[in-house]
């Protein structure tokens, strides 16, 4: 079977002194025609299909179907879409564990190798929201608090810690860490993502579905993610590829920067109160424009995580210099922050001064058309208090390990 187009792709770069290899959306062009154009999460769509093209399940009218997707902004057609990991929460989470538990039971029982049972996609299992305010106003308040909330719970995280020593490619997360999309934020989350396949480092874009639907937060560092239920993060899980349509990007351009007592809670609800006017349900929106250079990354992830409340899929952020800033401010080492940034640059991942890529158009009867041009400096007050935004991490997050 040929996967003539996967292999004249394949490319090197060199970052931080280390060689990755990497599948070249330019080289793959001179096969599926010009694709510099299509929206930076397109782009990640196309790059994922790619690298994944066995002409059984990905076959080359997938990568002509999505790099076709330029000529009207529009693609009929049905993707198999393989994020590369999974983020949970312990409610869901914790019945991913026991069917893992049961099937290695299972393969015990009939005599086989038990170490094969295991996630074939990373998989990050957060404990969030778990610790309950019982003691306050002391010393040892935090203390106690946690002390309470591993007595309470200690059989479910005994079998979480048992879990994450039993399976490879499977992490947990203890409590006093936070929420999960505040540690997905930072720390979790890579922007590009590498392993060791077949004595190659292959580098590729960060890519994930989550148990929430507020999984888009993550959209604000460059990563393209959304919520899914349980059985479809399970299936993820266990290496099956997400089925979806190829879908329409919405481009909201933003220009100038905001006035003076403009909180980002201003701002997200004059971009939600526009969005959901135009309607982006099952839509891809994407954020561009030269107003992003004054855009903080805490802002672009309050904006992120509203995506459920718009309606949209997913609200998406290209990659910049305010992206690598952040992820040097929550500890990313320098040869991650480098590799992001080559990498980006070379699959035109990378924002660039005066970007305009296709988006998807409206029916010229709508009011709205599918693109906006906001400027910041036109939004009001909406609020009294400004949003508290991710603080960064000082220290690597706690392990049971």
């Amino acid at each position: 079977m040929s996967s003539s187009i996967k292999e004249a792709s394949r490319d090197t770069l060199t970052a931080h002194h280390r060689t990755y290899h990497f599948f070249s959306l330019a080289l793959a062009a001179e096969h599926l025609g010009p694709v510099d154009k299509l929206p930076k999460s397109m782009k990640v769509l196309l790059e994922n299909l790619l690298r994944h093209q066995d002409e059984v399940i990905v076959t080359e009218a997938h990568l002509r179907d999505v790099a076709g997707w330029l000529k009207t902004a529009h693609a009929e057609g049905e993707i198999a879409y393989r994020p590369a990991r999974v983020l949970m929460q312990d409610f869901t989470g914790v019945p991913a564990v026991v069917d893992l538990a049961a099937m290695r039971e299972a393969v015990k029982r009939l005599g086989g190798n038990v170490d094969k049972v295991n996630p074939l996609s990373p998989v990050d299992l957060v404990i969030d929201h778990s610790v309950t305010v019982d003691a306050y106003g002391s010393e040892d308040a935090y203390a106690e608090n946690n002390h309470l909330e591993m007595s309470r719970n200690r059989e479910r995280y005994t079998f979480l810690r048992w879990g994450q020593n039993a399976f490879s490619r499977f992490r947990v997360v203890p409590p006093e860490n936070g929420i999960c999309h505040q540690v997905n934020l930072e720390y979790l989350a890579q922007t590009v993502w590498h392993e060791e396949q077949g004595g190659q480092e292959i580098a590729y874009p960060d890519t994930l579905v989550g148990t929430d639907s507020h999984t888009t937060m993550v959209n604000g560092l460059g990563v393209l993610g959304w919520g899914v239920g349980g059985i479809e993060a399970e299936a993820a899980m266990l290496g099956q590829p997400v089925s979806m349509l190829i879908p329409d990007v919405v481009g909201f351009k933003l220009t100038g920067k905001l006035n003076e007592g403009i909180t980002a809670t201003d701002l997200v609800l004059t971009v939600t109160q526009m969005l959901r006017a135009h309607g982006v349900v099952g839509k891809f929106v994407e954020f561009y424009g030269d107003g992003l250079d004054k855009l903080p990354l805490a802002d672009r992830a309050t904006i992120a995580n509203m995506a459920p409340e718009y309606g949209a899929t997913c609200g998406f952020f290209p990659v910049d210099a305010i992206t690598l800033d952040y992820l040097r401010l929550t500890g990313r080492s320098e040869a991650q922050v480098a590799l992001v940034e080559a990498y980006s640059k070379r699959q035109g991942l990378w924002r660039q001064a005066g970007d305009e890529p296709v988006f998807t158009r409206a029916p010229l009867s709508l009011i709205w058309k599918a693109w906006w041009r906001a400027s910041p400096a036109r939004v009001v007050p909406r609020t009294g208090w400004r949003c508290r935004p991710c603080r960064g991490r000082s220290k690597p997050l706690m392990s049971w390990r």
